[in-house]
C-alpha cells in the first residue's frame, strides 16, 4: 500500500506541474518535453535512482509495462480518430496508402537491417526490433502536433497528416511484428500460411471489421440518443473513453489487433455522431489522453534495463543514431511527390524528423518478449525509444517554431 501511495504521489505530482506549466513547455524553446520529464523521473524514482518505487513489487515488469501501453496507444489512437476530419481518409488515399504501404515496409526494412549489421543478432531478432520501432508513437505525436504553439506554426495539413499515419501505423505495425514472432516460435514451413490466415485475415482483417461494426453503431445510437434528447450531457464525455476499453478488451478476447480496432471504431464513430457531441467527445479523449501520457512514460523509465544496455557497449548508441537518422527522413523524401499533404522539402524535413519512437514500440517490445522470449528485443527497443524521446522532445518545440517562421516567409 505505501508503494501505491509513493505512485500515486510521484505519478499526479508531475501531472499536476506539467499541466500547470505545460503553456510555457510547448511554447518557448525549452528542451524538456512532458515524455522526457516523465521518463526522467520515473529514472529517479526507480531502482537506479532514489529506489522508492519497483514495478517488480507489483509483478512482472514487462507485462505491467505492456498492459499499461495497450492502453495508452488506444486511448491516443481514439483521440487522433476523433481529431482527423470525416472525408480524410478518402481525400488522402493516396498519400496515406503509399506512407503506410511502402513507407512502413522501407522503416522495418531499414530498422531491422541496421540493427542486424550494428548488433549481429540473430536476423529475425533483427527484423523483430524493426517492427517494434515502425509505428509512428501516437502518444509522442499528440504532444507535437496538438497545442497552441503547433497550432500557430504548423499547417493544418500537415498536423493531420502526421495524425493520420501515427493513428493507423500504431495497428498498420502489427503485420510485421506478428511475422516476425512468427518466424521465431514456429516451423519454417508453416511461417507463411499461418501469418496469412491467423495475422493479416483475421487479426488485421477481422480487427478493421469489428472496430468499424462497434464504432458504427456507437455513433449511430449516440446520434439518435442525442436528437431525442435522451444523453446527458456529463454521460456524453465518458462514451469515447467507453468506446476504447470496450473494443480494446473485447477484441483482444476475440483474438484480434485490439489498437487496430480502436482506430477503426473511433473513426467511424466520428463520422456518425453528431458534430457537437463530437467535439466534447475529442476535447475529454484529449483530456484522458493527457492523464495516460505521464504515468506510463514514469513506468518507462523505472523499466528501463540499464545492465542489459551497458553491454550493447559503443554499438548501442550507433544504432540508436543510425535509426533516428536513417529509417524515416530518406524514405519521406524519397515519397514526397506521392505525399500530397506536404509542400516541398520544408515540409518534408518537419514531417521526416517528427516519426517518433515511444509508447507504441514498448508494447510490441513487450508483447515480443511475452511469445518469443528473447529479451534481447526489449533491451534494443528500450535504448531506442529513450533515445527517440530525448531526440524528438528537444527537438520538438525548436523546430515547430523554426517550421512557423520558414512558413511565414513563404
Amino acid at each position: 500500500m505505501e508503494a501505491l501511495n509513493v505512485g500515486l504521489t510521484v505519478i499526479g505530482g508531475l501531472a499536476l506541474v506539467l499541466g500547470l506549466f505545460s503553456g510555457m513547455l510547448q511554447s518557448r524553446v525549452y528542451v524538456l518535453s512532458a515524455p522526457m520529464a516523465a521518463t526522467l523521473v520515473g529514472v529517479a524514482v526507480g531502482p537506479q535512482g532514489f529506489d522508492l518505487l519497483t514495478l517488480a513489487r507489483f509483478g512482472d515488469p514487462l507485462a505491467i509495462l505492456e498492459q499499461f501501453a495497450r492502453f495508452t496507444v488506444a486511448i491516443a489512437v481514439m483521440s487522433i480518430a476523433l481529431r482527423i476530419p470525416d472525408d480524410y481518409f478518402r481525400r488522402q488515399a493516396r498519400s496515406l496508402g503509399t506512407i503506410l504501404v511502402v513507407g512502413m515496409t522501407f522503416m522495418w526494412l531499414t530498422s531491422g537491417l541496421l540493427t542486424y549489421l550494428v548488433l549481429d543478432l540473430p536476423l529475425w531478432v533483427s527484423l523483430l526490433v524493426g517492427a517494434a520501432v515502425t509505428p509512428t508513437d501516437p502518444v509522442i505525436a499528440n504532444t507535437i502536433v496538438t497545442g497552441g504553439t503547433a497550432a500557430e506554426n504548423i499547417p493544418k495539413t500537415v498536423r493531420n497528416f502526421l495524425s493520420g499515419e501515427a493513428g493507423a501505423n500504431d495497428g498498420g505495425a502489427y503485420p510485421f511484428v506478428s511475422l516476425a514472432i512468427f518466424a521465431l516460435s514456429h516451423p519454417a514451413e508453416t511461417v507463411a500460411v499461418g501469418w496469412l490466415t491467423e495475422t493479416l485475415l483475421w487479426e488485421v482483417a477481422g480487427a478493421v471489421v469489428i472496430g468499424v461494426l462497434v464504432g458504427g453503431v456507437a455513433g449511430a445510437v449516440e446520434r439518435w440518443t442525442s436528437e431525442q434528447e435522451y444523453l446527458d450531457d456529463t454521460a456524453l464525455l465518458t462514451v469515447t473513453v467507453g468506446l476504447t476499453f470496450a473494443v480494446l478488451g473485447t477484441v483482444k478476447l476475440l483474438g484480434s489487433d485490439g489498437i487496430l480496432a480502436v482506430f477503426a471504431a473511433g473513426y467511424i464513430y466520428s463520422v456518425l455522431v453528431d458534430p457537437a457531441d463530437e467535439i466534447e467527445g475529442q476535447r475529454f479523449q484529449e483530456v484522458v489522453n493527457q492523464l495516460f501520457t505521464v504515468p506510463v512514460f514514469v513506468l518507462f523509465g523505472m523499466a528501463v534495463p540499464w545492465a542489459a544496455w551497458e553491454s550493447l557497449g559503443a554499438s548501442g548508441p550507433v544504432l540508436v543514431v543510425a535509426v533516428l537518422l536513417f529509417r524515416r527522413l530518406p524514405m519521406v523524401f524519397a515519397l514526397c511527390r506521392w505525399l500530397d499533404p506536404l509542400d516541398g522539402r520544408r515540409d518534408a524535413v518537419f514531417v521526416g524528423w517528427f516519426g517518433p519512437i515511444g509508447v507504441a514500440a514498448v508494447f510490441y517490445a513487450t508483447l515480443a518478449v511475452r511469445h518469443t522470449g528473447h529479451r534481447s528485443v526489449w533491451a534494443v527497443t528500450s535504448l531506442i525509444v529513450a533515445g527517440s524521446i530525448v531526440a524528438h522532445g528537444s527537438t520538438a518545440t525548436p523546430l515547430t517554431l523554426w517550421f512557423g517562421d520558414r512558413n511565414g516567409e513563404k
